[in-house]
């Protein structure tokens, strides 16, 4: 399959701020959800469907790979941006995919204004810093904090294949 079958999805994060004032005349809840998406699981799949039920519009940030370098250290990622993405449009729940190259989504937040921002529950109450907060509070959007899906995490899954293979996983 070529990857032109999902190229509608995959916009530029300029191309869909262009879009952003359309959606809000028309009175359609964006929501925003990111991450590094390496190695697609269920937890995943099961997130952007519990994201996309807030909305109308499922928009997914993902992490470059020189992001995902920085945030995750230089073995990462196993899978490019290129074909991360790719996946990511493919799924049903999401409209549109976006890369960006920030460690974290504060520029990219700022640009699109979404109406609900998702983070994982493991950011709830504190626990994590959300250093989204306060631009996304600013235009008055909300954070709403998806659940966990025990057992299911891009590091297991890494952590797993390592130890099948008998080689330490990288960190």
């Amino acid at each position: 399959m070529s990857s032109l079958v999902h190229a509608p999805k995959l916009r530029t994060l300029e191309a869909l701020a262009e879009l952003r004032p359309a959606w809000a005349r028309a009175g359609r809840r964006v929501v925003w959800t990111n991450g590094c998406f390496d190695l697609l699981h269920v937890g995943h799949i099961r997130s952007f469907q519990e994201a996309k039920a807030l909305g109308d519009i499922l928009v997914v940030g993902l992490n470059s790979d020189a992001s995902v370098r920085a945030i995750k250290g230089p073995l990462r990622p196993v899978v490019c941006q290129e074909d991360r993405a790719e996946m990511v449009a493919a799924l049903e729940a999401v409209d549109f995919v976006t890369i960006f190259d920030e460690s974290d989504p504060v520029a990219a937040i700022s640009k699109l204004r979404p109406d609900i921002h998702c983070k994982g529950a493991d950011y709830a109450g504190g626990r994590r810093p959300v250093p989204e907060r306060e631009v996304v509070e600013s235009y008055g959007g909300e954070i709403r904090f998806l659940p966990l899906h025990e057992g299911r995490s891009t590091s297991g899954l890494i952590g797993r294949i390592a130890a099948a293979y008998g080689v330490e996983p990288c960190r």
